[in-house]
């Protein structure tokens, strides 16, 4: 277990086996960053030739290691590009710092001598490194543990609170996103809706987590309810759905937020049948279920004075004789029909069940998170994730909040003619599931959603694209299971506790 500390000191007498430092492009040449002043000082004038003799540019991500030869107290240093020197962001800095985080190896301890010029940043370099740190090894035979067992921040602010409140925050918000990441990576196999949701049972134990309640509804009681949305997705699978909901409600709190994210283990498309290639990361489709229980737990733990609500509808979208057919009715819970047009367009199936019983809480403001369309990858790419919603103040709101902590999100319009597709491109029941053309998918399930929310303040996050990434690992997001939206949710927690 690595400790993180927070210390007043010179980059180059502090004594470790490994010291970061940033390097900034400037108008006069390559520089030292804040925080590595004292590194450039040791070198003197051999810091720039240092620089180029290793082909160093200062490019955002780029990493350097560099023996020391006794320059420093530090046998290895470690330096990482910044980019302009005119716009050090904490997004900047925490990229920075997960990319020198998966450059260390073999260290006891590091020093991290990166801009700390408020509590933003000090934040920024834990959070960063913290999260490029992380490997997932549950599966692999050798399983070695590289992190250091101790990190030190060096930082003027090591004494101030703020920054040290930063930090704690830092490690709270790292470790759900790690959490979401384990979950997303776990073969879905051995991830199934029982397992899922044993999963967050177990998890509230472990984090001793007293001030949240979770329940677990099955199947049968699921069908009981009305529920079938989830019914109807999970009934093609030999593992029976579940529905986890978690309650934090802290005493004085005025706001009450609903979380609701989708659970969809795995999904092979179910009748409608996705080409082999396409399944084959499609564990990580329930990647919105486990953001919003990742940072519910994360929320209660940082003791945030807001209600917090949280549905998670997890099931398994399969083939069988009793799947799902396309043209079938469903009802939902709440008494609205839906003709299901194709069976891979499940999760706002799941969904619909959960925004309802989100309603019925009477909270403030409802946020969805769900791996709900390709079409929004297509729009934004693999790295923006979709807004939407019925309310340009609370867009607004998800988006600065996911700005502050380094998260891209765009907002998508819902337009008044998806809405009357949604209602009118069936002839057999209330609404019809899918878009029955092949453009503004991602619109089309938003306004389908829109329809369980009443007038309900709601955002809905669609992060297909950026949920798992599929390519090389790059700043602090690894290969697979990302953890995207846990760091914006919990930012938003924190800004609605603050409002009233």
């Amino acid at each position: 277990m690595t400790s993180y500390s927070l210390h007043k000191g010179a980059a180059d007498k502090t004594k470790c086996d490994v010291v970061v430092a940033g390097v900034v492009r400037t108008k006069k040449g390559l520089e030292a960053a804040p925080g590595g002043e004292g590194i450039a000082s040791a070198y003197g004038r051999k810091f720039r030739p240092l620089l180029s003799t290793v082909g160093f540019e200062g490019k955002p991500g780029e990493v350097a290691k560099i023996p020391t030869g006794g320059t420093l107290r530090s046998p290895l240093m470690i330096l990482v590009g910044l980019g302009e020197a005119e716009n050090l962001t904490p997004e900047k800095v925490r990229r920075a710092a997960g990319a020198a985080a998966r450059s260390v190896s073999n260290a006891a301890n590091v020093a991290l001598a990166l801009p700390t010029p408020d509590a933003d940043h000090v934040r920024a370099v834990a959070e960063g490194f913290l999260l490029g740190t992380y490997a997932f090894t549950e599966f692999k035979t050798s399983k070695s543990d590289e992190a250091p067992g101790e990190v030190v921040v060096l930082t003027d602010l090591a004494r101030n609170k703020e920054a040290v409140t930063a930090l704690e925050t830092a490690q709270v918000v790292a470790a759900a996103t790690a959490l979401t990441r384990d979950w997303v990576n776990t073969p879905p196999g051995d991830f199934t809706p029982e397992k899922f949701a044993a999963a967050v049972t177990q998890t509230k134990k472990e984090k001793k987590a007293s001030k949240v309640t979770v329940k677990v509804t099955d199947a049968a009681t699921l069908e009981a309810e009305g529920c079938g949305g989830i019914i109807g997705v999970g009934r093609g699978s030999a593992n029976p759905p579940r529905l986890v909901q978690l309650t934090y409600k802290p005493r004085g709190a005025k706001t009450h937020l609903a979380l609701v994210g989708k659970g969809i283990t795995y999904d092979s498309g179910g009748l409608s049948i996705k080409p082999g290639p396409s399944m084959m990361t499609m564990k990580c489709d329930m990647a919105g279920a486990a953001a919003v229980v990742a940072a519910t737990f994360a929320i209660a733990e940082l003791g945030l004075p807001i209600a917090v609500t949280t549905f998670a509808p997890m099931a398994e979208n399969m083939v069988s004789g009793s799947a799902t057919r396309p043209g079938d009715v469903l009802t939902m819970y709440g008494g609205k029909t839906v003709e299901v047009l194709n069976t891979d367009a499940e999760g706002r199936l799941i969904l619909a069940d959960a925004l309802v019983k989100a309603t019925e809480n009477e909270p403030d403001v409802i946020v969805d998170v769900a791996t709900l369309t390709g079409h929004c990858v297509v729009a934004l790419g693999d790295r923006v994730a979709g807004l939407l919603g019925n309310d340009d103040e609370l867009i607004h709101t998800v988006q600065a909040a996911a700005a502050r902590v380094g998260e891209a999100l765009w907002p998508l319009p819902i337009p008044e003619e998806m809405r009357e597709k949604v209602r009118t491109n069936t002839k057999v029941a209330d609404l019809a599931q899918h878009n029955t053309e092949r453009w503004g998918g991602a619109l089309y399930a938003a306004a389908f959603l829109r329809e369980f929310v009443g007038d309900t303040r709601w955002a809905h996050l669609d992060i297909a694209g950026p949920a798992f990434n599929g390519h090389g690992p790059h700043g602090y997001t690894p290969a697979g299971g990302t953890g995207m939206s846990v760091a914006t949710l919990v930012e938003l927690a924190r800004e609605l506790s603050e409002k009233k």
